[in-house]
C-alpha cells in the first residue's frame, strides 16, 4: 500500500509539473538599446544674418579690341542681413555687401608675342566690391531659391606681366591690345538655389550675368559660383 501511494505520488507530480510547464507564459528578454536620435531641427528662414563663401568663374574680354575672350576663376564672399518685419515683401528682402577677386591669363594680339615683351596669355585680375538686395523666392524644407542684383566697382589690373626697362603705358597697351588699370562699374545680376543640410547649413549653386563697362561700352558675360552658406541670428 505504501508503494503504491509513492507512486501515485510521483505520477501526480509529473503531472503538476507538465501542467505548469504548458501553462506558464514564455518570457523573452529584449535588451533596450541607449540610442541618441532626435529630429534635425524644421528649417525656418528667420534668420537675421547669412555668410556664403564660395569658388567662382566668369568670362571676361580684358581689351576693347581683342578677338577673344578670357576665362577667370577665384572666390566669393557675401555678407546678407535678413531685414525685420510682418510685411509680406520685407520679410523676404536681405541687403548684402559682397567681394569676388578673380585671376585668369587672356590671349593678346600677334605682336606682344615679340620684342619687346614676348607675351602670349599675360595675368590678368579683378578685383570687385558690389553692395545690393536678394529676395527669398519659393522654399521649404529641403530647397530654397533666391533672385539678387548686386552693383559696385571693379578694379582691373591689366599690366601685372609689365616687367622694369620694358616700354610702359601706353605702349604696353597698344601692343597688347589690353586696357590700361582702371576702376569701373560692373554690376551682377541673378539668383542662386540653396540646397539645405540643416537649419543653419546649405549648399548654394549661383548662376549670374555680369555687366560691365570697362570700354567704350557695356559689356555682358557669364558668371558662377558655388560654395555654402551659413545663417546665424533670429529676427
Amino acid at each position: 500500500m505504501a508503494a503504491g501511494l509513492l507512486m501515485a505520488g510521483a505520477t501526480l507530480g509529473r503531472a503538476q509539473a507538465t501542467s505548469s510547464s504548458a501553462t506558464a507564459p514564455t518570457q523573452n528578454t529584449v535588451p533596450i538599446a541607449n540610442t541618441k536620435i532626435a529630429l534635425a531641427a524644421p528649417v525656418t528662414y528667420d534668420n537675421k544674418y547669412e555668410f556664403y563663401a564660395g569658388i567662382n568663374f566668369m568670362n571676361f574680354q580684358a581689351g576693347q579690341s581683342l578677338p577673344r575672350r578670357m576665362n577667370l576663376g577665384g572666390g566669393e564672399f557675401l555678407a546678407t542681413y535678413w531685414l525685420p518685419g510682418d510685411h509680406w515683401f520685407t520679410n523676404h528682402v536681405g541687403v548684402g555687401a559682397e567681394y569676388r577677386g578673380e585671376a585668369g591669363t587672356t590671349p593678346v594680339f600677334g605682336q606682344a608675342q615679340g620684342l619687346p615683351y614676348n607675351l602670349s596669355r599675360p595675368l590678368v585680375y579683378l578685383n570687385m566690391g558690389l553692395l545690393g538686395a536678394q529676395y527669398r523666392g519659393p522654399k521649404n524644407q529641403y530647397v530654397a531659391i533666391n533672385y539678387h542684383a548686386y552693383g559696385g566697382v571693379a578694379h582691373g589690373t591689366f599690366d601685372d606681366d609689365l616687367r622694369p626697362g620694358q616700354p610702359g603705358q601706353p605702349t604696353f597697351s597698344q601692343v597688347t591690345g589690353l586696357y590700361t588699370n582702371r576702376t569701373k562699374p560692373v554690376a551682377a545680376i541673378g539668383g542662386s538655389i540653396d540646397i539645405n543640410r540643416s537649419k543653419n547649413w546649405a549648399i548654394r549653386l549661383s548662376p549670374d550675368l555680369i555687366l560691365e563697362h570697362f570700354g567704350s561700352e557695356t559689356r555682358e558675360f557669364f558668371g558662377i559660383s558655388g560654395g555654402v552658406v551659413y545663417r546665424m541670428g533670429k529676427r
